[in-house]
């Protein structure tokens, strides 16, 4: 007798999530940014740590990194696999839980725009029918799409204000500090 398939949601079937923003830096500036877990762990909402796996340091295709992650008093822990990773223009990784379940896939996307570019982060579900429930007690999120469509609107204003952000000591900083009465503008 046949052991009966679990259903699962398709894979990557439409975006759960998405949102886009633009911003005057480089193309390649925006991806040294997204593409850097540990820095962008300190831009998002609910990761709070990141480390890379197996000796890796930078992005690449097949590289991984560990993702931990909050809400409120509640932790879990992720692993990620860099399925994207094309300078200035994608960067990629897929998620899994524990015992490999998969969870998701995020997705930056950067184009080059006249003034800098714009950055387009998505995110697909991908976690199996069976999972949601256990999903939803170890995160304490019920509305997933929800969550990550709010998530990724904060981590896109903070990229933003990040990149725009003049490096204090620098040029720019002295500039707008002069052209701006004293304060920082960003």
């Amino acid at each position: 007798m046949p052991v009966p398939r679990l259903r699962r949601i398709s894979r990557f079937p439409e975006p759960a999530a998405t949102g886009t923003v633009t911003i005057r830096a480089t193309p390649a500036d925006a991806y040294r940014v997204v593409s850097d877990p540990p820095v962008m762990i300190r831009l998002s909402e609910e990761a709070h740590r990141a480390r890379w796996l197996g000796g890796a340091t930078v992005a690449a295709v097949g590289a991984r990194f560990r993702g931990h992650n909050r809400n409120g008093l509640r932790r879990w822990v992720t692993t990620c696999r860099i399925t994207d990773a094309e300078p200035g223009r994608r960067f990629a990784y897929e998620v899994t839980a524990a015992l490999g379940v998969p969870i998701s896939r995020w997705q930056y996307d950067i184009a080059p725009t006249a003034e800098g570019c714009t950055v387009t982060e998505t995110n697909w579900l991908r976690v199996p029918l069976w999972f949601i429930p256990f999903a939803v007690l170890i995160t304490g999120v019920s509305d997933r799409i929800g969550i990550n469509n709010a998530n990724i609107g904060t981590t896109l204003r903070r990229l933003k204000q990040h990149l725009e952000s003049p490096v204090p000591g620098s040029a720019d900083s002295a500039a707008d500090s002069t052209e701006h009465g004293g304060r920082r503008v960003g």
